[in-house]
């Protein structure tokens, strides 16, 4: 690819949460660093991806600007020394490589969990934030269309988006499943360790659940998630019964050898209809005895992973389908580059056969009628264009032959280009 379009980033394959937590941008910081990047540092085409797993910014140099740009990381986030940080980023310092991740990001194919939805639109809104700040050049805006169309093929041509392929993803699923004759489910989180701190965040981007309540024996750590998710509720551990009475769904990941809730405590609880309660703990923090209680339903961890395993395993199995996909995306990238490339030289031969044409019309209007110097014009200008038309087929053709800088060489002697520029 023609195209100077590179990448610098680091993820959760390169670098720990501690990490990634500490150079995280939130949108106001994206569009602040988006600002610094173009104004300061003069860079197009930027792309500024920053979530909980991946910090990632993409632009177009002739050279290599991954250190300007990780220091001024360093500067916005108050990170004194991010030379101590270098060796967590990747460089991707060829439009080919850098397109080619930034596909496999868009797609979910380098995300935690394969398939994720939610990366694709990450992207997309990172692509708005720079749309607005008009740090969007055409190549920019060309590969973003691009990804988008690969993304709707992947969607309608693959099974790489199916089912839920991670436990709290699963979860989720089954949750909303369970509820659907529910007009709004009430659910109770307790527990909130890493899966259940998941969970609360599938929940809070499903509209479906817009009445969810957490719990945790930390109270600091509750509160904590509910400012990351918004509309989450939060009580204290001592209030636990009167929300266990109030839930539709409980779902547990309390951390503990022998389990919490017992047939004996939910025995007590006034069960009009049905009660789900789905325990994501290992040990398992629910005793199976609970589901002996009338209305009481009981899932557990395996029930939830075995789906998760069917759908990581339809998934995986798409790969190779969406790779496909993604080269299809990136050859029709790759040309549109290389004719992009050549487009200069074709505005140039347009501009020094139109100079001909109207020296030699110039040199016989005295001479002709009105009416024949209009025919004159419009012979001469649709000469011109059937001359035009075929070099640019022969450029474009070079172009995909992989040698048009030869055909340009040629091209530039016959019409005497340079000169045509300086006297311009």
């Amino acid at each position: 690819m023609t195209h100077p379009f590179k990448a610098v980033g680091l993820s959760y394959k390169t670098a720990p949460l501690a990490i990634r937590e500490l150079i995280a941008l939130d949108e106001p910081a994206c569009r602040r660093f988006l600002d610094t990047l173009h104004q300061e540092l003069g860079l197009s085409d930027l792309l500024v991806l920053s979530t909980c797993n991946r910090t990632e910014i993409y632009y177009a140099s002739d050279r290599d600007q991954s250190p300007a740009i990780i220091e001024a990381l360093g500067n916005l986030k108050g990170v004194a020394d991010m030379v101590a940080y270098y060796e967590y980023f990747n460089l991707y310092n060829t439009a080919d490589k850098a397109a080619q991740h930034l596909f496999e990001v868009a797609m979910g194919l380098d995300a935690q969990v394969v398939g994720d939805l939610q990366i694709a639109n990450q992207v997309k809104m990172a692509y708005q934030w720079s749309a607005d700040a008009d740090a969007a050049g055409p190549f920019l805006h060309r590969i973003m269309h691009s990804v988008f169309f690969t993304n709707k093929r992947v969607q309608q041509e693959t099974s790489f988006r199916d089912g839920a392929a991670s436990t709290s993803y699963a979860a989720v699923e089954l949750v909303e499943e369970l509820t659907t004759d529910f007009a709004s489910p009430r659910v109770l989180v307790v527990g909130l360790g890493e899966i259940g701190a998941d969970v609360c965040r599938h929940l809070t981007n499903n509209k479906s659940f817009a009445d969810v309540t957490i719990c945790n024996r930390t109270r600091s750590k509750a509160e904590l998630l509910a400012e990351e998710c918004e509309g989450l509720k939060v009580i204290d551990f001592e209030n636990l019964a009167e929300a266990l009475q109030d839930a539709d769904v409980v779902i547990s990941s309390i951390a503990r050898d022998t389990p919490y809730f017992t047939a004996e405590m939910v025995s007590r609880l006034e069960v009009l209809s049905y009660k789900f309660f789905i325990d994501l703990s290992v040990p398992r923090s629910i005793e199976p005895e609970v589901e002996e209680v009338p209305g009481i339903l009981l899932y557990n961890i395996d029930a939830i992973q075995g789906r998760a395993s069917e759908a990581l395993e339809r998934r995986l199995a798409a790969v190779p389908h969406v790779r496909a996909i993604i080269g299809e995306s990136i050859a029709g990238l790759d040309e549109w580059s290389r004719e992009m490339m050549v487009s200069p030289v074709i505005q140039k031969i347009k501009g020094a056969l139109e100079q001909l044409r109207q020296e030699e019309l110039d040199r016989y209007q005295k001479k002709v009628s009105a009416e024949e110097a209009k025919r004159l014009d419009d012979v001469t200008k649709s000469l011109m264009q059937k001359i035009l038309k075929q070099h640019v087929l022969q450029l474009k053709a070079a172009c995909k032959r992989d040698d048009a800088d030869q055909m340009i060489d040629v091209l530039n002697d016959l019409f005497d280009l340079e000169r045509q520029q300086a006297t311009a």
